[in-house]
């Protein structure tokens, strides 16, 4: 007997990369072993020198095959067994290692928009609908659009094992959101991958586009975010370290930006729950700011903050990677470790 086991890893496409998989068949009971793939129709390698690596590093059950088949999530070395310069999981893994005695924890609200014809779901052909106000966490069938495919990935996502914590409708029609975590750098990023394989294969079936375009449509309209709420052990025991935390990404608002996804500018404008992508404020229970603070955790002097900032489109190995080597850092060196 045999297993299907779907080699999914991240190419090299810029600005924003791609996912790519591929099926390999294997005895049952066998170990993944390293794999390769051909760099040059990913825009990972010339056609000279065209052979890439891909490794292992995540697995789980593949709920879409069924059975004892697999998604096997993998980092992409160069023939060298040298990390490839678009592998940005390994720059992850090293920060994370580095300070993994803070215990960084992750939430990321993945947005996504639905697309079919060429106009996002539930947008009549040649026209648009009725303002937003109706759609977020709506119901019903003039308010709420894909609900069976969202449903449909929310189980996927159950019976593979990964750490999802949440889905609603969102503030534009065929506008969703999905939440990963509160886990560690490292799984928060490698489920939200596999979660975004699975939205893209179960949109398929249903001869639907998913889209992470951080300002779909434009005009009057909500864009699609990637809100990532991040604590240490020291910001859930006191108030104290998320204040540095919040300073300390002010004094890296730039650096950050440029690592929070291609056309930020496009959806970070001041307007529909944004502060602009040129600024940086943070504040209590303020959707406007770059950085929220919630009510409670004020309240209860403990607990995480939200950086409102990362695009829909983010590849939230480099978003892990720098909230970790920012706020980690600052914390150490405040002493709030």
């Amino acid at each position: 007997m045999s297993y299907k086991a779907e080699y999914i890893w991240i190419d090299g496409t810029e600005p924003t990369a791609r996912l790519r998989s591929k099926t390999r068949i294997l005895p049952d009971g066998a170990e993944l072993p390293v794999w390769g793939f051909d760099g040059s129709s990913t825009n990972q390698a010339p056609g000279g020198a065209s052979d890439c690596v891909l490794k292992p590093v995540f697995s789980c059950p593949d709920p879409v095959r069924g059975g004892d088949d697999k998604l096997v999530l993998c980092e992409v070395f160069n023939t060298d067994m040298q990390p490839h310069s678009s592998n940005t999981r390994a720059q992850l893994r090293e920060v994370a290692e580095r300070y993994a005695d803070q215990e960084s924890w992750f939430g990321i609200e993945q947005e996504y928009t639905f697309f079919v014809d060429g106009r996002p779901l539930g947008f009549p052909a040649g026209g648009f609908p009725a303002p937003q106000g109706f759609y977020y966490c709506g119901v019903g069938n003039d308010e709420v659009f894909g609900r069976e495919i969202v449903e449909t990935h929310l189980d996927a996502c159950l019976q593979a094992g990964l750490a999802v914590s949440g889905i609603n409708a969102e503030v534009m029609p065929g506008q969703w959101e999905f939440q990963i975590g509160p886990v560690g750098p490292l799984e928060a990023s490698d489920h939200l991958w596999i979660a975004r394989w699975l939205l893209y294969r179960i949109a398929e079936d249903f001869d639907v586009a998913a889209t992470l375009d951080p300002k779909p449509v434009k005009g009057d309209w909500n864009g699609a975010g990637a809100h990532t709420n991040f604590s240490t052990k020291a910001m859930r025991e006191d108030y104290e370290p998320i204040i540095t935390a919040c300073e300390a990404l002010a004094l890296n608002a730039r650096k950050h930006i440029r690592g929070y996804g291609a056309d930020i500018e496009h959806r970070l404008t001041g307007m529909h729950e944004t502060s602009p992508w040129h600024q940086f404020t943070y504040g209590v229970s303020d959707r406007g700011a770059s950085v929220r603070i919630p009510w409670q955790v004020e309240a209860e002097k403990k607990g995480y903050l939200e950086d409102r900032r990362p695009n829909a489109n983010i590849d939230p190995y480099i978003v892990t990677r720098l909230m970790v080597d920012t706020c980690c850092s600052a914390l150490e060196n405040a002493g709030q470790v």
